[in-house]
């Protein structure tokens, strides 16, 4: 199978704090997409495991946004 999103490209020179940063983002972007398969899937068992996801990610990017507040600014 093709990929359709090529790798962001990687950095081994990034920051903690750039990284917490980044993979918040792309919870938020995961958070989005889990809640228009919500609105697409409107009888519960489409529902169930989608609704499950999004509150692993509510909770992944609490994790990190906690993370991010713990970090030092290297700026």
């Amino acid at each position: 199978m093709l990929k359709i999103v090529p790798d962001p490209p990687h950095n081994p020179n990034q920051s903690l704090e750039d990284l917490l940063i980044q993979t918040s983002e792309y919870l938020v972007c995961a958070l989005t997409i889990a809640q228009q398969t919500v609105l697409l899937h409107t009888k519960p068992p489409g529902q169930v495991m989608t609704l499950a996801t999004m509150h692993e990610i509510e909770r992944a990017r609490s994790l990190v946004e906690m993370a991010l507040s713990k970090v030092q600014p290297t700026h």
